[in-house]
Formats: structure tokens, sequence, C-alpha cells
């Protein structure tokens, strides 16, 4: 195996206090969605009865979208998708913030440091500058703005912020995901990776606070314990975007899933072994919905119960709900995690390339 960045591990040195999921009020059902977005890619013929069967085997039943579903055909351009991924992102993003800062008790000024992702919009200044003046963070709150890391966004920035607090224990740092995937939709592109994507992926936005060891006596929440990354050379045409003209055209490549099941298992293996743990100790697993290909193959290759019903039941559940969120999925299956003291959750996303995120909490009292 090519060698890799050594694992972190040392005595939990923040605490994840609160995650707010948001999502647009444009709700629809999958059939809803096939049906307005057939003649926006698919000729009648071969391709367009691709398109309502790749939609049907999803694994997705309804979805959260930025704009209001008619308004897609009129995104004609760049220009006009990236307007609306910097206003409705905004929004979205300034929702999840105050919730996730008032579910903390944490004041926006108390606010040391701001990470911002996403890989569906671009915007300089990036909105992260927009948002922590309507959100009231201080004038002299860090930012961090990323892009680029795509699904494996959220774990990611959970992992760069315990970073972050580990030099500044007495500190408050945020992670804000917004995630607006239906503005990358490409007009009359009938690739099966376009296909593919037009019917996995929905919007969304999340908002973490986390604190540093010396804040975080006595709240509830998850330790962070420690946290790996992994880049598989070769891969990087595997998965992200041609970025063109017209904007993000997705690269998907079809045997993503057979690399995660060949992989993932002994990456998962490493970070638990440097603890002294293993998958039987591990109760939760937070793992991106990425599509039923996905989670099958992350489950197999942990050997964990599979199936909607298994393991991994609240991915299964973030996907059937809202679909693939990007980076912002993982979090919003987080929130959706139970927590009881004592036990331990493995968050784990992929991302482009190829790369894996992974972060091991502990539920704290």
């Amino acid at each position: 195996m090519p060698p890799t960045a050594p694992t972190r591990t040392c005595p939990p040195t923040s605490r994840v206090v609160a995650v707010e999921p948001v999502l647009p009020p444009h709700r629809y059902e999958q059939e809803e969605v096939s049906a307005q977005l057939v003649p926006l890619l698919a000729p009648e013929g071969p391709r367009r009865r691709l398109l309502h069967r790749l939609h049907a085997a999803s694994g997705v039943q309804r979805r959260h979208l930025a704009l209001p579903l008619e308004r897609y055909a009129q995104l004609d351009s760049f220009t006009a998708s990236n307007a609306a991924f910097a206003e409705v992102g905004l929004d979205l993003a300034e929702r999840a913030l105050k919730g996730a800062l008032a579910g903390a008790g944490v004041e926006p000024e108390e606010v040391d440091f701001l990470l911002f992702t996403t890989v569906t919009g671009v915007a300089a200044p990036s909105l992260d500058a927009a948002l922590a003046v309507r959100a009231g963070l201080r004038p002299t709150v860090r930012r961090l703005p990323s892009f680029g890391l795509g699904c494996a966004g959220g774990a990611a920035g959970l992992a760069r912020v315990d970073d972050y607090l580990a030099g500044h224990p007495d500190q408050v740092g945020v992670l804000v995901s917004v995630e607006l995937c239906s503005l990358t939709l490409q007009h009359e592109d009938s690739s099966t990776a376009n296909l593919v994507a037009s019917g996995l992926f929905g919007d969304g936005a999340t908002a973490a606070v986390l604190v540093g060891a010396e804040r975080a006596a006595g709240t509830p929440g998850w330790d962070v314990l420690a946290s790996r990354s992994r880049l598989f050379a070769g891969t990087a045409g595997s998965l992200g975007w041609d970025v063109g003209s017209s904007g993000f055209s997705i690269v998907l490549a079809a045997d993503l899933p057979d690399l995660l099941a060949a992989e993932v298992g002994a990456e998962v293996g490493a970070l638990l072994g440097e603890q002294g743990l293993d998958v039987a100790a591990v109760e939760r697993w937070v793992v991106h919905p990425g599509g039923p290909k996905v989670l099958d193959a992350v489950a197999g290759a942990l050997g964990l119960p599979g199936g909607p019903r298994g393991a991994l039941a609240p991915s299964w559940t973030c996907l059937r709900e809202a679909g693939n969120l990007s980076s912002s999925s993982v979090l919003h299956v987080l929130a959706a995690t139970e927590r009881v003291p004592g036990e331990h959750a493995l968050v784990l996303a992929v991302g482009p390339g190829v790369g894996t995120e992974q972060v091991l909490l502990r539920a704290a009292a």
C-alpha cells in the first residue's frame, strides 16, 4: 500500500456541540423532478428511457431544490446558475449558522474561526464574507473558504476545524456547508453521468459548531478523537467536474463503488487501529449517502448489515428524503444520528481526488 500521512491520535481537542441541517422550501417527489427534466436533458428514445430507469433506481424519493422546478428551463448559462447560487446559498447558510449557534448557546461574536465549504458555486468575495456580516460575527473572525473537496467536504471540514481548535482550546469554530447541486444541471447533455446526477443530487446546507477542549466541559456533544485523509493515485478522472463555459459538468466513473469496496475496509481499519478499536467497537456509522451502490459497497467492505434497515440506515434515509447533498449530506446524517454517551461514531465520506475523509467521534455526556 502506498504511504499515507500518519493518523493524528490524541485526547479529544474539540467537541461538536450543534449541527443544524437546512433544506430549501421547494420540495418535490422524484417523479415530478423526472418529468420536468426529461425535455431539458434527453431526446425521445433510448436516452429518455434510460433517464427514467436511473432516476427510479437512485434510492431518492423526494428532493428539495434551490428554485421552483419550472425555473430550471430558464437556467441556460453559468452566469444565471451562479447568480442563483449566490442568492439562495447565502440565505441557506444564514439559516443554518444562526440555527446552529442558537442550538449551541453560542453568541455570534464568540465565533473565532469559520470554515466554509462548497463545490457547486463560486464567488469572490466568497459567500462566507457576506455570511459573517449577516450572522453578526465579529470583524476579526478568521475565515477559510474551501472549494473542491466535493462530497468529502463535510467530513474534511469537521477535521480541519478540529485541527484549528487543537491549537486554540478556548475558542469556537464553525463549519458551514452549502451545496446547490441542482444549479449545475447541464441542458441537452444526455451523457449517462449527467442523467445519473440529475436523479441523485439535491440541495441543502448545514452548519456545525465546535468548541475547544477548554470550553467543552459540561456541554453535550460529540468529542473528536481522530481523523484520517487518503488520496488514491490514478483516480483523478473518476469523480469531479469538467469546468467550461456552461459551468460544472459532472465526472462520475461507473467503477467508483468498486474502488470503495476494495479500499474502504483497510482505510477504516487503519484509523480505528490507531485508537485501539475495530469495526465492532463503532456503534454509529455516519456515511455519505453517495447512492445505493456507494452505500452497499461501504457496508460490504466493512462487513456491516446492509440495506435501508442496516447499519447505515440514517444514510439511506437521508438519500431517500433529500438525495445526495454533496458535502452537506454527511452532516445531515450526523444531525440525525442518535447520540448515546460513550458510543463511537465514524464519519466517512468520499470526494474528488479520489479521496476519503474520516472523523472518529465519541458521544460525550
